[in-house]
Parts: structure tokens; sequence; C-alpha cells
């Protein structure tokens, strides 16, 4: 299992006006127990004989993409910020022929941040898919669709499924903006790519 180090923080999302939400973390020793063999890395790296890369910590460069914010991480004896979740990693497979598919987990690198960041892995190869979690749910990340959408565009995927934390209105304004090009997503939907 390959993961960053900062897997393990201790955190809790701290909304203002509401009681603060410890989020669950997972422990080492229980994963070593189910037999894991736990590597820690921040990284890029690769998996299933170089044909899958992890992207280990995703610059942030758009400069609109402002990860969590009302993140907090336990560091040292007490609870401070965390807004940028470094640990927020994405896979990149190239597939033959057609470009990049980027999966990624929620996305709070930022979809563009992260996409670009595939193509300087790969030497500014074509994102022909990317699919996973886009993190445009709620008031602070809804303003920044448009933003995002039109960064995305320029990239030119063929495909753009998004996933859980993208939300309502930005799968909306997805299907409106890409067309055949946007799949809406459910359980058990099936890609062949």
């Amino acid at each position: 299992m390959l993961i960053h180090p900062h897997f393990w923080r201790r955190r809790r999302v701290a909304l203002p006006g509401q009681d603060h939400q410890e989020i669950p973390t997972t422990s080492r020793k229980a994963l070593a127990g189910a037999g894991f063999d736990v590597v820690e890395e921040a990284h890029p790296s690769f998996l299933f004989q170089r044909s899958v890369l992890v992207t280990g910590e995703v610059p942030r460069t758009t400069g609109y993409e402002p990860g969590f914010p009302p993140q907090q991480a336990w560091l040292g004896r007490r609870w401070e910020p965390d807004p940028l979740v470094l640990d927020d990693q994405a896979l990149i497979v190239d597939i033959k022929d057609k470009g990049l598919l980027v999966i990624t987990g929620c996305g709070h690198a930022g979809v563009v941040n992260i996409c670009r960041y595939a193509q300087r892995l790969t030497r500014d190869r074509p994102v022909y898919a990317v699919l996973g979690g886009f993190h445009l749910n709620g008031p602070l990340f809804e303003p920044l669709i448009p933003h995002v959408l039109d960064d995305l565009a320029a990239l030119s995927p063929s495909v753009v499924v998004p996933a859980h934390c993208t939300g309502w209105r930005a799968q909306h304004a997805m299907g409106a903006r890409f067309g055949e090009a946007f799949v809406p997503n459910t359980v058990g939907t099936r890609f062949l790519l």
C-alpha cells in the first residue's frame, strides 16, 4: 500500500458556528495486521510494473483551488490549520493511442492542478479522461465552478466523469459544458476506455 506520510494525521473539520467533527483515522497496525505492506512516499511512484503512476504531492499552481480550508490537523499538542491536504493523491494511466486517464480521490489538490501535474509528470501527454471527485460541492467551492470548467475544458478531455464530492451544481454545469464527454457516475458504473 503506497501512501503519503501525512495519511496518519489526526484531523478534523472546523466549520464556523458548528461543532468540530473529527475525521476517522486509519491505524498502521490495523493495515499491517490485514496483510498490507505500507510504503510511505510523498513523491511520484509507480505501481503494477510501472503501468500506474501515483502522483505523490500535487503542486498547487492554479492559485484558485484552495484545498480544504476548514481542515485542521493535530500537530504536536494542538489543532492547527491543515488546508492543503498534501496527502491527496491521484492515479495516472497512459492509455495507448488516447492519452492519460487521471483518477482522483476527493480532488482536494484541485482537479485542474491534478491534471496539469499529470501532464507534467508524463512529458505533456494529453488528458484523455478524468474520473473521480472534483471537490466542487458547497458554498466554499461552488464559486470556483466556472473557472475550473474553463481550465478543464482547455485540457480537452474526451471523457469527464465527476464523482462523489463534485456536487450537483458542478455536475450539472459539466453536463452542459462537456456534452457527450460528460458521463454521469453511479455505483456499479463500468468504464471501458
